[in-house]
């Protein structure tokens, strides 16, 4: 176990197998290489905490929860990069806004990790029709939340 600062949840103990190295870090974060994967307690979102930097911290989810139809190709350099065998996880970076109904996920920069070997990355889909704001929600589930 090893012990983590966070801007949101002040210090946690996360295990090793949550730790991933992004060898490249995220886009716009060159810098910042290894984060740890929180998954909520709901278990619908999960965030990436940077392990240097406590204020960094990515909300993610998975888009096949949201997009059932999502799909992509996996370019073969990013699978070789990121030593994929069997397991892969693909999550989605999500803004959310002050009315949660306005949320978006974006599908066209998915972020890849590796559970083997604990190693990820945000690729972008460059032969792609979709964007980086498709809404989280559509009008049908938000008021079939109400």
């Amino acid at each position: 176990m090893m012990m983590i600062h966070t801007a949101s949840w002040g210090s946690l103990e996360v295990a090793e197998d949550q730790i991933f190295h992004f060898p490249k870090g995220m886009p716009g974060f060159e810098d910042e290489t290894e984060f740890a994967l929180i998954t909520l307690e709901e278990g619908m979102f999960s965030y990436l905490q940077s392990l240097k930097e406590k204020g960094l911290a990515f909300l993610l989810a998975d888009p096949f929860d949201y997009y059932p139809d999502y799909e992509f190709e996996l370019p073969a350099a990013d699978t070789e990069e990121l030593q994929i065998e069997a397991q892969v996880l693909v999550r989605c970076i999500i803004s959310l806004k002050e009315q949660v109904e306005q949320s978006t996920i974006n599908l066209l920069a998915p972020v890849i990790l590796n559970p083997e070997k604990q190693v990820g990355k945000q690729i972008i889909l460059h032969s792609s029709s979709y964007q980086t704001r498709h809404q989280l929600w559509t009008e049908d589930s938000v008021k079939a939340g109400e």
